[in-house]
C-alpha cells in the first residue's frame, strides 16, 4: 500500500516516534565513564616508545626508527585507524579537534583532563617533529598504505617499508600543512597556562607552517598521489584548510594579521559557501562556528557572516526547520555515508554543542528563516546522537568498544585482533596475521573506548571484522566525541 503522506512527514514521524519511545537514560556517571574510555582509546593508537604510565598494557613499542632512513626522527604520533600507517592529514585534524574539545569542555573533564592533555601532546609532539625536522618541508606521512594493507600484523611486528612522504615548496601540500598549523595553534591554547614554553613553541611553529602552506599553494593529493589517494585524498581542496588554519591562528595568537588575512581571503577560501559535512577533509562548517564566536562574544562585525553560515549549518540538522536537509535513519541516527558514518555524527554533535555553548553564553539563538532555535534545542539534538552511539538505539548496542553491556567484538584493527606481544611473544608475520582477520572469535585485546564506523542507513550493524566500513575505528571519530561526552558528564551544563 502506498502512503499518501509526504516523505518529509514520514521522516519526521519516524524521528519523533523514536525519541518518544526511547527509554534508555544515561546518567552523568555514564557519560563520565564514556569520557574516560574515549580518551583511553588513543593509547591503543600510539606509535613509538610507549610511556611508563601506558594503561592499555597489551600494546608495546612500535616503529621506533620511523624516519631514520631519511635522517630524521619521526617516531611517535598515532596510527589513524586499524592499520599501521601514520597519515598526516587525519592525525593533524584529530589533534585539532581533541584540542578544541579541551578548549571548550575541559572544565567538565575533571579527573580526565590530564589524560586528555597527554593525548593532545602525543599528537602535537609528533607534528612538531614533522614540521621542524627539515627547513621548508613538512613530513606528511610514514608508511605506504598500499603495501601496509597487504599485511595483517600488529604494529610491534611491522616489517613493511616505512617510507616517508613530504611536501615542499616544489611539491606543495597546503591542505596538510594548514591543518598541521591549525593543530599546533589549537594545542598551544591547551598548554598556554600549564606549560607556557611548550605553548609558545607550538604557536611559533604553527605560524611558520601556515606561512609555508599559504606561500606554496597546492593540494598534497596532487603531490603525493597514490600514497594518500584514495585513503585520505583532499577532495575538498586546500582552500578550506587555509581559512581553518588562519582562524585557529587568529584565535590562538590574537595577532591582527590573521584577522586581516581572513577578511582579505575569506571569500576566495570558502567563507561564502555553505557546506554540511565537517570532517578530516572539509573544514568549512568548523571554521564558521569557530569564527562565529568572535561575533557572538566580541561583536566583531567582520565575523557576522560566519554566524549566519553557522546558523544555516545548525538549521540543516534540525528536523522541521525550513532548510533541514540531513538524513536520519529510522532509529534517529544522522546518516551521511556507508563508510565510517559515525565520524560525521561525532563531528556534528561536537559542533552543535560548541555552538550551543556560544549562544548560551551570549543570549543568542540560531536563526532558521523566520524560525529560531534555542541553545537547549540544539543540545537536545546532539544528545540524541551521543546517546545513540552509547546504546540508545534499535539494536540496543553501544558502538563504543568496552562501554555498556553489549558492544562490538570483532573490531577491524590489527593490534586488537592479533594476540598481543605479551600473550604471543613470537613474531606474527604479514601473511600469518590474516587468520585473525578472518577468525570468528572476538578480538583478544579490547580496544577500550574505540568508536567504530557504525550502522547502515537502516540501523543495521554487522559485527564483522572484515567489514571495515562498519567495524573500523579511527582517531578522528573519537576526538570530537571527547568534547561531547565531557559536556554531558557535567551536571551543571546539561539540560
Amino acid at each position: 500500500m502506498t502512503s499518501c503522506l509526504p516523505k518529509f512527514t514520514i521522516k519526521l514521524l519516524l524521528i519523533l516516534c523514536f525519541s518518544l519511545s526511547s527509554s534508555h537514560a544515561f546518567t552523568t556517571r555514564d557519560y563520565s565513564d564514556a569520557l574516560e574510555k574515549s580518551i583511553l582509546f588513543f593509547e591503543g593508537q600510539r606509535s613509538g616508545k610507549l610511556p611508563s604510565n601506558q594503561r592499555l598494557s597489551w600494546r608495546g613499542d612500535s616503529a621506533l626508527s620511523d624516519g631514520s632512513g631519511y635522517h630524521v626522527d619521526l617516531a611517535g604520533g598515532y596510527y589513524d585507524a586499524g592499520d599501521n600507517v601514520k597519515f598526516g592529514l587525519p592525525m593533524a585534524f584529530t589533534t585539532t579537534l581533541f584540542a578544541w574539545s579541551i578548549i571548550e569542555f575541559g572544565s567538565s573533564m575533571h579527573n580526565q583532563l590530564e589524560n586528555a592533555k597527554a593525548a593532545v601532546r602525543w599528537g602535537a609532539d609528533y607534528l612538531l617533529k614533522a614540521a621542524t625536522a627539515t627547513p621548508a618541508t613538512l613530513y606528511a606521512q610514514v608508511g605506504d598504505p598500499n603495501i601496509d594493507h597487504r599485511c595483517w600484523e600488529r604494529p610491534e611486528d611491522m616489517d613493511t617499508p616505512r617510507n616517508v612522504y613530504k611536501v615542499t615548496s616544489q611539491n606543495p601540500g597546503s591542505d596538510v600543512a594548514a591543518e598541521t598549523a591549525a593543530a599546533l595553534a589549537a594545542a598551544s591554547i591547551v598548554f598556554k597556562d600549564s606549560d607556557p614554553h611548550y605553548s609558545t613553541k607550538l604557536l611559533h611553529t604553527a605560524m611558520e607552517v601556515f606561512d609555508f602552506a599559504d606561500r606554496h599553494r597546492g593540494s598534497y593529493s596532487d603531490s603525493l598521489n597514490s600514497v594518500v589517494c584514495p585513503f585520505y585524498c583532499s577532495y575538498s581542496g586546500y582552500q578550506d584548510e587555509l581559512l581553518w588554519g588562519a582562524s585557529w591562528l587568529h584565535t590562538a595568537s590574537e595577532n591582527s594579521s590573521y584577522l586581516a588575512y581572513i577578511q582579505s581571503n575569506g571569500h576566495t577560501l570558502g567563507a561564502d559557501n555553505d557546506d554540511y559535512s565537517f570532517s578530516w577533509d572539509d573544514k568549512r562548517p568548523g571554521t564558521k562556528v569557530l569564527l562565529a564566536k568572535g561575533f557572538l562574544e566580541k561583536s566583531t562585525q567582520e565575523f557576522q557572516l560566519y554566524k549566519a553560515h553557522s546558523d544555516s549549518y545548525i538549521c540543516s540538522l534540525i528536523p522541521g526547520m525550513p532548510n533541514f536537509q540531513a538524513q536520519y535513519t529510522p532509529g534517529g541516527l544522522l546518516y551521511k555515508q556507508s563508510e565510517s558514518n559515525l565520524q560525521y555524527v561525532t563531528s556534528s554533535s561536537f559542533l552543535l554543542l560548541t555552538y550551543a555553548k556560544y549562544l548560551r553564553s551570549n543570549g543568542g539563538v540560531a536563526a532558521c528563516g523566520v524560525s529560531t532555535i534555542t541553545a537547549d534545542k540544539i543540545i537536545e539534538t546532539a544528545k540524541r546522537q551521543v546517546d545513540y552511539i552509547l546504546g540508545d538505539n534499535p539494536a540496543k548496542m553501544s558502538y563504543m568498544v568496552g562501554f555498556g553491556q553489549r558492544y562490538p567484538q570483532h573490531v577491524h584493527h590489527r593490534g586488537s585482533s592479533v594476540p598481543s606481544v605479551h600473550a604471543h611473544p613470537g613474531r606474527v608475520s604479514c601473511s600469518d596475521g590474516f587468520q585473525y582477520l578472518y577468525s570468528r572469535l572476538p578480538n583478544p585485546n579490547i580496544l577500550v573506548g574505540a568508536i567504530l564506523g557504525g550502522p547502515d542507513s537502516r540501523d543495521n550493524f554487522a559485527d564483522d571484522r572484515n567489514n571495515y566500513q562498519q567495524s573500523e575505528p579511527a582517531t578522528y571519530i573519537n576526538a570530537p566525541f571527547v568534547g561531547a561526552v565531557a559536556f554531558f558528564s557535567d551536571e551543571s551544563t546539561t539540560v
